[in-house]
């Protein structure tokens, strides 16, 4: 028997991590990430072969998290999320908040403006046009904190307390574009705050940390609302395979649990990479005042004790 049209089998057995990690590739993302990972790692090899350094830890990071993605999307995961609304939320939670901090901590933007080659004179290339899209009118308005926090939370209330829903789960096409919104509103909201590649808003430490909680408590409390249900909100899992063994309302409790869960636990992963950043920043700012004291004697020093023995003259 077919589940929405998708000809995923509704006789799955009860579920258990091990069955939901077997390999069970959906094609379109086994293809998206083997790409991803060409790609960056062509961008390594480019810089590495003309003597430039690219950090190791970005390449672990990125490839970790293109591996995030494959694994909500390429295992029997994704066939118990068809029917499972626990499963599908853990699917949403990865691949909206977990992978995308984990590529953007890659910073995929910078490697490929310093590994694409350079177009001549007059002419327009990869290069310049990620450039020109970098500094686009487009880009200003979708990584503008007022777009990016509206989106974060409209993609769970107007998504999951509307048909829409249903509509998309009802084909395989719908589902795969589900998702890839997911992913997409992630990259989006999450990269003016981790600010490790170029874009168009690069705020302060402060109001990046302002931002990233702006929308949580928006977060939690979908999730604690679907927690607190008393019956069935979702009518593509009101009615779980009876091979499941499972109960529809108490299903969609956990999934509440799991979008409460996921509230925190990214929240805390980007604070500290925030804080990082912040110190690595400091630190890098002290180095440049060092070697300033160094080449000009200090006269920032200077000025400041000439200032202070014009007030004692007063």
């Amino acid at each position: 028997m077919d589940h929405s049209g998708h000809g995923m089998t509704t006789d799955l057995p009860p579920f258990t991590l091990g069955r939901g990690l077997e390999f069970s590739p959906d094609l379109f993302f086994l293809i998206g990430c083997l790409v991803a990972l060409g790609l960056y790692g062509w961008g390594v090899a480019r810089l590495r072969r003309r003597g430039d350094a690219w950090p190791v830890g970005r390449t672990v990071v990125f490839a970790v998290g293109v591996l995030t993605v494959a694994l909500v999307m390429c295992t029997k995961l994704n066939d118990y999320g068809m029917v499972m609304f626990s499963v599908h939320m853990v699917q949403h939670m990865v691949i909206s908040m977990l992978s995308p901090i984990l590529l953007l901590l890659g910073a995929p933007v910078t490697l490929a403006l310093r590994a694409l080659p350079v177009a001549g004179r007059g002419s327009l290339g990869p290069r310049e046009l990620l450039l020109k899209l970098l500094h686009s009118r487009y880009m200003r308005v979708i990584t503008h904190p007022a777009f990016t926090i509206s989106l974060f939370i409209a993609s769970l209330y107007a998504l999951y307390f509307s048909p829409l829903f249903d509509f998309l789960m009802g084909s395989k096409a719908g589902h795969i574009g589900m998702m890839v919104h997911f992913l997409m509103v992630g990259l989006v909201f999450f990269w003016p705050i981790m600010g490790v590649d170029p874009g168009p808003h690069r705020p302060g430490y402060v109001m990046r940390m302002l931002e990233l909680f702006a929308g949580m408590p928006f977060h939690a409390f979908f999730g604690i609302a679907m927690m607190m249900a008393t019956e069935p909100l979702v009518k593509a899992y009101e009615n779980p395979p009876a091979s499941l063994g499972i109960d529809a309302l108490a299903d969609q409790n956990a999934a509440g649990g799991i979008a409460w869960a996921f509230s925190e636990i990214p929240s805390v992963l980007v604070l500290i990479a925030l804080v990082y950043q912040w110190y690595r920043s400091e630190q890098r700012q002290a180095v440049r005042k060092d070697r300033a004291a160094d080449r000009d004697g200090d006269k920032e020093l200077e000025a400041y004790n000439a200032y202070l023995a014009s007030l004692r003259s007063r």
